[in-house]
């Protein structure tokens, strides 16, 4: 009775309700770079009197540190709560002390936000955040040379809306407690700050009124100014602005960049923002302010030029330590040798939008530039670079893949424009930046393989600049979609080209239709010919690209130039307005049924979302909408018409950010929505199964504040979901009633893009600052259910292995050489445990079709889910054995009591052109040679033992013997691993000569065994 009783409690146990990230961390995705197109750069801290040595902030890849000129880099902030970052600064004094501030400096629709300033007292091996977490953007960290807990830190505050927590702010006490010291309203926050490195109580800093919304950006305003302390922040004097007669601007002024001359601290550079311009472009009308000189610590300022290329964007100024009139300025690298009347743009060899400059104060002809295409070193006052290219921060938007063998992944980046390369190399040495191949320029985004023809390839770059590529040829045909006429009307935008101060359109309208950044467009799954793709007009094709036809302008239509940003209508004298969007409303996302022709989806970036059931003939509007919404428009967000259904607790003009349509049910989708471009950074993730008529929220457990990208729904199991967040990658196995984060030893990073490969069930993941990342058979998250985590022990899924023969690695490299990594090169094990089982606890074995053991797995005991490898290859009592003959396998779990297994298939290379007896016999050679290897070996053991006992001056005959017998077994034994490893590399008939050796051999052991066993 005591057996029932057991059972009858175990029934009765619940069963787990999810798996824990913990639980999942065997599951680890292999990163394949690349490194050769980086990404963006924001900042560098360099120790000074050992410059080989220094950090590297990427925009939104953490920080690396190098302690060999760049050789060599290791990622050292990549576990903390965000991605990206805006300021680092190493105390000179003390270098075990190193500032991070969080959240990029640069205002980009695609800037990324951080959660405060964080301090390392290890030179980066450990990091604590200090808090100032709601300033989400610092400019600058200022550090006291002398005093290593005196901190300034430069707040800029929200991006995308008002807060309080944004100015200068200071700690007496290395981060424990801050004070505000410069404030000046809740859009204005500080964006540079500098410490006089004669005297430190002279404190310079840069205030900046800025907003960025969905409709449009305003980079300046009143309260962006020139502030001078000279008691360390206890008091200031505004510079700059109406009634300071300095020499500074009086007007609106934008973002400024400050630089002091540290052989001289009298002398001071400002960079100043002040100007119309064009939208769409990123050159003036009319170029106000630019750079200016003190030599009296600000008390007076000397225009020196206009040049302050797109200063939105970095407006960052240097000086140069022992040179006051070599002037080094961002945006475009340039630099001035008379003091910054006159700039030179030198040709260039890296990438052209920048970021900073550092310039060694012991050497000036050692500078270090930093831009949107990683990092360079120049020992020639910046004319020729070393590019670091082993740096692996690209930026992803999109990713997608192909069927080739093995596959190739596609990808669009932030300012490098589109690439491909291959998720494996059949080389030793992995993934290198060679095997990749640029498909485009331009910001890169989707790019698409023709599903009938793997070398046409639909490649895009921002605001829909569509084109078809044939990869074979080099041929490219542009694509986009627009105005059959040649124009576009341009209701919504502000014109190009027009003059100054009028509102007259010039007569070629706009330069291409109004599209987004992040422009949609889709292959039909239904027809390779079908493309779809969004301006705010959808477009449909069925020539591939030749010809279009509109489906209907599925946005609110409303004009931007109503929409006030800080409480301010857009008009072409407001600074840097609109930077980066030059075109409002448009479709964001698109998405066709991949079981219905025609069922079609479209979301906007103003907050509507559309459904069609024939074609785009007609269509449904679904968007979100709560009772309590407002239709007054205002600042929150367009005006929108009465909608019956909605989206649960979304606010209205939110942007869709993904769809996903069912591959299960018909009537079945899923919604990505974000808000955080109206300073909104909640969860929006919904469900419909009524062809999107109503909508449940799935967030579920999901943790706050994730701002959520893209869905994909598993191929395999409809109840599992793959989320990927701006922090952070999530998986269900319920529908999304509970989420799990997977971490797997992945950096904190943004989950832009997934894509499910459909031959291999890889899960490959773009990432907007860590680069494509490929999680290799997700058999195992496809299977996991409550059920199996019940169990002591459950074997998964085996996918077919293959034994593909890697080549070596190339020579002679270097060490600046960026190594994607390969899959394993055997059969993926996943198994889970209920318990953690102690060492010897858990066997692994594999069996042939015959049910002969072949190998024994090392096994993993950790509770939760396991993964292991095995080589395909015969496991032998010596050591490591030939592969096995490709077939049929079984593999073996045993553990806590119990027994699970699973039939696999294992594969040959399939580069091999080799008959099935050819491949046999193969295999049985090696496995007969290392059989007699194996018997010299056992001989040569005893030989050895009997020789222990013989004296060292013994010259008797039996000693002689003995020794003469140990050489020949030892060189007999070396002649046969030299001939198999000769056999192992061809997968062929045995040569004339090989057997002959063979034969020898197989005659040699037992004329040596002979002769040791008369002496033994």
């Amino acid at each position: 009775t005591w057996l029932v009783t057991l059972l009858l409690t175990a029934a009765a146990a619940p069963l787990p309700a999810q798996v824990t990230t913990r639980q999942l961390d065997a599951l680890r995705p292999r990163n394949i770079g690349p490194a050769v197109m980086s990404g963006r750069i924001v900042d560098l801290a360099v120790h000074e009197a050992d410059p080989v040595t220094f950090y590297v902030a990427s925009a939104t890849g953490g920080v690396f540190k190098t302690t060999d000129n760049g050789v060599t880099l290791v990622p050292v902030f990549e576990r903390e709560g965000t991605h990206s970052v805006g300021a680092i600064a190493l105390h000179q004094r003390d270098t075990s002390i190193v500032w991070v501030g969080t959240g990029e400096r640069a205002n980009r629709q695609s800037s990324s936000w951080g959660d405060g300033v964080y301090r390392s007292n290890d030179g980066g091996a450990s990091w604590t955040n200090m808090g100032l977490r709601e300033s989400r953007h610092i400019g600058r960290i200022a550090l006291h040379p002398d005093d290593p807990d005196l901190v300034y830190v430069a707040a800029m505050g929200h991006l995308w809306g008002p807060n309080d927590e944004r100015g200068l702010y200071r700690s007496a006490d290395g981060g424990e407690t801050w004070e505000p010291i410069l404030q000046v309203d809740e859009n204005t926050g500080v964006v540079d700050v500098a410490l006089d490195p004669a005297d430190p109580t002279i404190v310079y800093a840069a205030t900046y009124q800025r907003q960025r919304r969905p409709w449009g950006f305003h980079g300046g305003g009143p309260g962006s100014a020139l502030y001078r302390s000279t008691d360390g922040g206890d008091s200031w004097d505004r510079l700059s602005g109406p009634g300071v007669t300095r020499g500074l601007p009086e007007g609106v002024l934008g973002r400024i960049g400050i630089s002091i001359y540290r052989s001289d601290p009298r002398i001071v550079y400002a960079s100043v923002e002040q100007g119309y311009r064009y939208n769409a472009s990123t050159a003036y009308t009319e170029r106000r302010a630019g750079i200016y000189r003190s030599g009296d610590r600000g008390e007076t300022w000397e225009h020196m030029s206009d040049w302050n290329p797109r200063p939105m964007y970095a407006s960052q100024i240097l000086v140069d330590p022992s040179d006051d009139q070599r002037v080094y300025m961002m945006n475009s690298y340039s630099f001035s040798d008379d003091g910054g009347r006159t700039f030179t743009v030198p040709p260039q060899s890296l990438h052209g939008d920048d970021r900073m400059v550092w310039v060694n104060p012991a050497d000036s002809r050692h500078v270090m530039k930093a831009d949107d295409g990683g990092l360079g070193i120049s020992w020639d006052r910046g004319l020729n670079w070393l590019y670091i290219s082993d740096l692996p921060v690209s930026q992803y938007y999109r990713v997608s893949v192909d069927m080739a063998q093995p596959y190739n992944v596609y990808g669009g980046l932030q300012d490098n424009g589109s690439w491909v390369g291959p998720s494996e190399t059949w080389r030793q040495n992995g993934i290198v930046n060679s095997d990749w191949s640029r498909l485009g320029g331009g910001d890169g985004f989707i790019n698409l393989v023709d599903t009938t023809n793997n070398f046409i390839v639909y490649t895009e770059s921002q605001y829909l600049n569509l084109s078809r590529f044939n990869m074979r040829t080099g041929e490219r045909t542009s694509i986009r979609p627009g105005d059959p006429a040649g124009h576009i009307s341009g209701r919504r935008n502000w014109e190009t080209w027009k003059e100054v101060g009028t509102n007259e359109e010039q007569r070629l309208g706009n330069a291409m239709a109004p599209a987004n950044w992040d422009g949609p467009f889709i292959i039909s799954p239904h027809d390779a010919s079908t493309l779809y793709a969004g301006t705010n007009i959808l477009w449909k094709t069925t020539d591939r690209g030749d010809s279009w036809h509109a489906l209907g302008d599925l946005t609110t239509g409303v004009d931007r130039r109503t929409l006030p940003l800080m409480g301010e209508a857009s008009h072409e004298l407001t600074p840097s307005l609109d930077d980066g969007i030059p075109y409002w409303p448009t479709i964001s996302a698109v998405a066709e049924s991949p079981l219905r022709e025609g069922l079609i989806y479209a979301g906007t970036d103003d907050g509507r979302f559309h459904v069609s059931r024939d074609g785009g003939e007609r269509w449904t509007d679904v968007s979100a909408r709560d009772a309590t919404d407002s239709d007054d428009g205002g600042e929150g967000g367009p005006t929108r018409g009465i909608i019956p259904t909605g989206f649960p607790g979304l606010p209205p003009g939110a942007w869709v950010s993904g769809i996903e349509p069912s591959r299960y049910d018909e009537a079945r989708v899923y919604a990505v929505w974000n808000n955080y471009r109206n300073d909104d950074y909640a969860n929006y993730l919904y469900r419909s199964d009524d062809y999107g008529e109503t909508w449940v929220s799935i967030t579920g457990d999901l943790p706050p504040d994730r701002v959520l990208r893209t869905l994909r729904e598993d191929l395999r199991n409809e109840s599992v979901l793959f989320l990927g967040a701006e922090i952070g990658l999530f998986h269900t196995m319920n529908g999304g009633g509970n989420w799990t984060e997977l971490r797997g030893g992945m950096p904190t990073a943004a989950f832009n893009d997934l894509v499910i490969h459909p031959r291999e069930n890889d899960l490959v993941l773009g990432t907007h600052g860590r680069g494509i990342w490929i999680l290799d058979q997700i058999n195992a998250l496809q299977e996991l259910t409550p059920e199996v985590m019940a169990r002591p022990a459950h074997l998964f899924t085996i996918e077919p292995a293959v034994q593909i023969r890697r080549a070596g690695r190339q020579a002679h490299t270097g060490d600046i050489f960026y190594r994607g990594e390969n899959p394993p090169n055997g059969a993926i094990l996943d198994y889970w445990l209920a318990a953690e089982q102690e060492e010897g606890e858990v066997a692994i074995s594999i069996e042939d079709g015959n049910g002969s053991r072949v190998a024994l797995v090392e096994a993993t005991t950790r509770h939760g889910m396991n993964r292991v490898v095995w080589d395909m290859r015969h496991q032998l009592e010596d050591g490591r054995g030939p592969l096995v003959v490709p077939g049929t396998y079984i593999a073996r779990l045993g553990a806590a009591g119990s027994e699970s297994s699973q039939e696999f298939e294992v594969g040959d290379d399939p580069r091999l052109s080799v008959s099935a007896g050819v491949r046999a016999a193969w295999t049985n050679t090696l496995l007969e040679l290392a059989g007699t290897r194996s018997r010299v070996a056992d001989e040569l053991e005893r030989i050895e033992t009997a020789l222990v006992e013989v004296a060292e001056d013994d010259t008797g005959p039996r000693a002689t013997k003995l020794r003469d017998l140990a050489r020949e077994f030892g060189e007999l034994m070396s002649r046969i691993g030299r001939l198999s490893g000769e056999i192992e590399g061809v997968v062929a008939p045995l040569t004339q000569d090989q057997r002959s050796r063979r034969d020898f051999y197989m005659e040699m052991i037992e004329v040596l065994a002979a002769e040791a066993g008369e002496v033994l």
